[in-house]
């Protein structure tokens, strides 16, 4: 029976900006195997499908390489498409069950927030092939669980980087993040995974879980504006609200369609 699959630019108010992800709303959990053929087949960032469960919904993101444990742009994909097409009122929060627990989205007129784990990055030495991937000088090299978290000189060096994606994808973690202080923003980031099938990601929201808490102290702000400066580009808003991490960005639906097979 065909099944809809929705395509949703995220972290954006304009199609073809943003952070693209397919969405699959389903009645019930998918086969496996359907499942990541579909995201192969889709060939985005991130593929996100949902079913109910539990007064919500399960929330599972695959690239079209493997699944992952948190992804910002996808969600925010999945809570627009809930609330547009009707399947929760507009004054009802989205709650998604995941990998990474419990996450809940609001809608705020044209924007969504998105209670998401703040994702601390502890300073770390960095591997000699970071460096060499990178081709800048490092001030500042952080680790989490997902990622490595490096700050360069200015926004400037941030958006000459042409990295180095081979070295990066020996890294033994999800991805790197680059940030640097923002000269319209209060800080400006790419975002490069090439061992998880994507060598830059549009916009991704799971990496600001650690720039806000990066950046925080060193702005003094609670509530700051980042720009992940990728060729599409994309706004996300966020506010440090103890251990977790308020996401706030816009979304756009750009394609329609069914899956036949």
């Amino acid at each position: 029976m065909p099944s809809q699959i929705i395509q949703v630019d995220a972290f954006t108010s304009r199609p073809f900006r943003g952070n693209p992800a397919a969405v699959s709303i389903l009645a019930a959990p998918p086969d496996e195997v359907w499942m990541r053929e579909v995201a192969r087949e889709m060939n985005l960032s991130e593929t996100a499908f949902l079913y109910p469960e539990a007064g919500g919904y399960r929330l599972r993101w695959l690239t079209p390489a493997v699944e992952v444990d948190l992804c910002g742009h996808a969600t925010l994909a999945a809570a627009h498409v809930l609330w547009e097409d009707g399947h929760i009122a507009p004054d009802q929060p989205a709650r998604f069950h995941t990998r990474s627990g419990l996450l809940t989205c609001t809608r705020h007129g044209d924007w969504i927030e998105m209670d998401f784990p703040a994702k601390l990055a502890a300073p770390a030495e960095p591997p000699p092939q970071l460096t060499e991937a990178l081709g800048a000088e490092l001030l500042f090299v952080g680790r989490n669980q997902f990622d490595y978290l490096v700050e360069v000189a200015s926004e400037d060096v941030l958006r000459a980087l042409a990295p180095n994606h081979h070295l990066l994808r020996q890294l033994p973690v999800r991805g790197v993040i680059v940030t640097a202080r923002g000269r319209d923003h209060d800080f400006v980031s790419r975002f490069f995974a090439p061992g998880a099938g994507v060598d830059e990601d549009p916009v991704t929201g799971s990496a600001h879980t650690a720039l806000a808490p990066y950046w925080g102290p060193r702005l003094g702000r609670e509530a700051m504006t980042g720009y992940q400066a990728s060729a599409r580009g994309g706004i996300v808003k966020v506010r440090l609200l103890g251990d977790r991490v308020i996401l706030a960005g816009q979304a756009v639906t750009v394609l329609r369609g069914e899956l036949l097979a």
